[in-house]
Formats: C-alpha cells, structure tokens, sequence
C-alpha cells in the first residue's frame, strides 16, 4: 500500500478510511450492504442480480428516480408560486430515454423533452399526449418536423432560421397551429467541461442575442406559427446558481424588447443541474437551487419593469444519474509502478461500450466491490474496461480494497444519465441489459444484447 503523499493520486482523492463505504451523495438512497457486506440496492442484492442477468448489467433504482423526479417538480412550483408564476418540468430524455422512464416521468407529472424522431417515437409509445412533449433538436428533419406536427406535439424549439421556414411551410400545407420556442445563447459559459458547455457563441445551438429578435419577428408573421417564448441552456454539471442568474439576466433585456411586439409568456432556462459522481462533488441541494434560480429571475424582471413569464426547466442527469449503477465482474488485476508509488489496473469486463463518458470528457466515477466486504487496506486503483483502446477507462482514480481480485463484482455508481443513450458495439461487444429494481423486486426494462443480435446485421453472413 502507498500513502495518499507517495501515490499518483489527484489531490481531490484522499484515502478513505474504509474502502467498502458507500458515500450518499453518490449512490441510490436505498444501496446498503447485508450482513455479509453484498451491496443491496432496492432490497436486491448485487449477486442476485447478476446470477439472473449477468455482467455488465445497469440497474437502475426505480424509487429514487421517482423521488427525485417529484422532488424537482415540488422544488420549482413552490419556488415560482412564491414569486407569483408557474413553472413546469420537462424529463430530458436524452438522458436516459426508454418506454419505461417516460412512463415515470408521466406518473410524477412531469412533461418530457425530446430531441430526434426516435426519442419521439419512443414518448408516443410510451402513452405520452404529444401536447406534453418538447421537441429540441439543431438539424430537425422536414419528415421530423412533419411528424411532430401531425401527432401534436407541444412545442418544438426551433434552432436555425432554415426551421422556420421548413416549419412554416408545413403548418401553411397541413392548416396546422404549432406553438414554437426560439433557442438562443446568452453567451454565458457553465463552470463545466468545454464540450458541455452549450451557451457560448462558437456552437451549433441556437441563435446569438442580437439574431434573436429578427427570427423572432419572422416567426410573428408567418400564419400557423405561435411564439411561446425563449429558450436559453448554458450546459451541464452545473453545482451553483450564478451562471444561471446571469444568463436569465441577459436574455430578460431582450424579453423586454420583444414584448413591444406582443406576448413573450415563457422562459425555458434548461438543465443542467449537476450530481455527485464522487465524494468530493458538492452539488447544490435542489430546493436552494430552484428558489435561487427563481428568485434571480424574478428579481431581474422587476428591475426592467416587466412581469415575471412562465418558466420551464429541463433536468435529466438530477433526476436519472445517482439512480443508476452499473454492475462488472473483475477479470484481471495488474500492479503499475508509477514513480514513488503505484497504481492497480482492474480491468472488467465491460468499458467504454457502456460508459463512453470518461473518454468523452474525462468524467470521474466512484466504484466499490458489490460482492463482498474486505478488511484489506486501501489501494489506488483505476478501473478499465476489456477494448482495444488505452483510453478505455471506466473509473479513473479510486481506492479500492487491496485484495480486489478476479471473480469479484464490482459497482460503478451514478451511471443513470448518459451512459445507455452514449452505448456502443466497439469490438462487436453487446451492450448490457438496464434493469429496474424496487421493493426487493427486480425487472428489465431494456433487452440487452447478444452476439447473435450483432451477427445478423453483417449482410455477409448468411440467415
């Protein structure tokens, strides 16, 4: 073993007292061990689990998305009852997005976001009313667009002015009436990874400040198009409120200019809302962040004299990310001298397929052994998967038990947004089954794969 002082560890990681703890900002509410130190999600034991499904397996705890669904949704009315409007909650589905999620999000009264044809089709199959969904998207097709209208979707954010006038057309051919949202950039940078942040100038969402009230003077005249109001998001993984009230502020001086041409009734400020992924992660507890983020927007409307709009927000991660853990089994174990000090290579048996965020963006994870409690000493360990790449890494720096060895299970911890949607077949691996526990009772929710499935679209192989 190595002292945190000798190690490569980064400074953030210090040493854990226990090695087996499970920190709970990072994990479900329900995760705890048995008596004989396996991990219990939902009254489901980790071994169970896999016996029935095996690894990799994403499970996700059905209860805590639910909780912390309902507990947004509490969050923002009663801060924007307090400060006398509504507001409403779309589920950003591009983070986690099947049948049985949207049912969830509709049980627990929120509204759902949507941003190609396919997370549409999904939500209409699910049972959602269209007129609850919100379609985003920079490169809608016209078929998409076609579609959205046709089903009635709510309201669909246009991105570019070649979507007003693909909009317009169809509205002008079907008679339809299609209430619409102007995406636009503050120019307000989130305090998070560069590829994350998406209010900038230099992207491909949305339209400058000073584009803004031309598109949406176009969009005024064209018969069929009802304007609803702005749309604004500065990105993800945001823990404080400030980004928000500043970008709020900059896009309510052209909400004020736009009113001397009629109504503006809403104002979608996004997502965004950031989690734990690791101890040290420090997110804002989401009652504070709601009345911070209200109270900023009201306070910037009275300073211009206008009245507050409607607001709208659109979390994903906050309501998915902690509910879900991915399950691995250990496969090989190697000891890496690294100046002074060393690291451990756990390798398991899934990877990047499954977890594309680390090599996307760096993303740091926490991981624990499900299968068993060791009184072993801590040791710096990173957690990479079974591809052909030196990038592939599922958990980055992480003290893990020192006798962590082959045959063990392995849990990675808050892998509920963004990992299923970002899967792959690299290496013509399979990707794993999600599956929903609650109550001591488990059932999957997303088949998952199998060799024969990625065998039979190779057209070279016969039937």
């Amino acid at each position: 073993m190595h002292s945190a002082a000798s190690s490569p560890a980064p400074d953030w990681l210090a040493v854990p007292d226990d090695a087996n703890d499970l920190v709970r900002s990072v994990w479900p509410a329900s995760a705890q061990r048995s008596a004989d130190g396996e991990l219990i999600i939902a009254g489901m034991s980790a071994g169970e689990l896999v016996r029935i499904h095996g690894t990799p397996l994403q499970v996700l705890d059905e209860g805590e998305v639910r909780r912390r669904a309902t507990t947004l949704r509490d969050a923002f009315d009663t801060a924007a009852a307090k400060h006398g409007t509504t507001a409403r909650v779309y589920y950003a589905g591009k983070a986690l997005l099947n049948t049985t999620i949207v049912r969830w999000m509709l049980d627990e009264e929120l509204n759902v976001d949507v941003c190609t044809g396919g997370e549409l089709e999904v939500a209409l199959l699910a049972g959602a009313d269209a007129a609850r969904l919100g379609f985003h998207g920079n490169n809608k097709s016209v078929n998409e667009l076609e579609r959205a209208v046709a089903v009635g979707v709510g309201t669909i954010i246009i991105d570019s002015e070649i979507e007003i006038e693909r909009l317009a057309q169809i509205v002008a051919r079907t008679g339809a009436e299609q209430r619409v949202m102007l995406r636009v950039n503050s120019g307000v940078h989130a305090e998070t990874h560069d590829f994350l942040a998406t209010a900038h100038e230099d992207q491909k969402f949305g339209f400058p400040l000073t584009q803004a009230a031309a598109a949406v003077a176009r969009i005024r005249e064209l018969p069929g198009l009802v304007f609803a109001g702005l749309h604004c998001h500065i990105g993800s993984q945001i823990f404080g409120v400030a980004g928000f009230r500043e970008s709020a502020a900059r896009v309510l001086d052209l909400h004020k200019d736009l009113l001397a041409g009629g109504d503006v009734p809403q104002l979608n400020l996004g997502g965004g809302f950031g989690i734990a992924y690791t101890r040290v992660d420090d997110p804002v507890p989401i009652a504070e962040l709601a009345e911070g983020i209200v109270s900023a927007v009201a306070e910037a409307c009275r300073r211009r004299g206008i009245s507050i709009p409607a607001l709208s927000f659109e979390p994903g991660r906050a309501i998915v990310g902690n509910a879900g853990v991915t399950l691995y089994e250990v496969g090989t174990t190697k000891d890496v001298a690294l100046g002074s000090g060393s690291r451990r290579y756990v390798s398991v048996d899934g990877g990047m397929s499954d977890n594309a965020r680390p090599a996307l963006y760096g993303a740091q994870y926490s991981a624990r052994i499900a299968s068993r409690v060791s009184t072993a000493g801590p040791q710096l360990v990173r957690v990479v998967g079974r591809h052909c790449e030196s990038g592939d890494i599922v958990v980055d720096h992480e003290y893990l038990p020192g006798d962590v060895a082959p045959g063990d299970l392995l849990a990675v911890a808050a892998t509920g947004a963004y990992c299923a949607p970002l899967s792959s077949n690299y290496n013509h691996v399979p990707r794993p089954p999600i599956v929903a526990v609650r109550d001591g009772a488990a059932r999957v929710i997303v088949h998952g794969e199998s060799l024969s499935d990625l065998l039979t679209r190779d057209a070279g192989i016969a039937p």
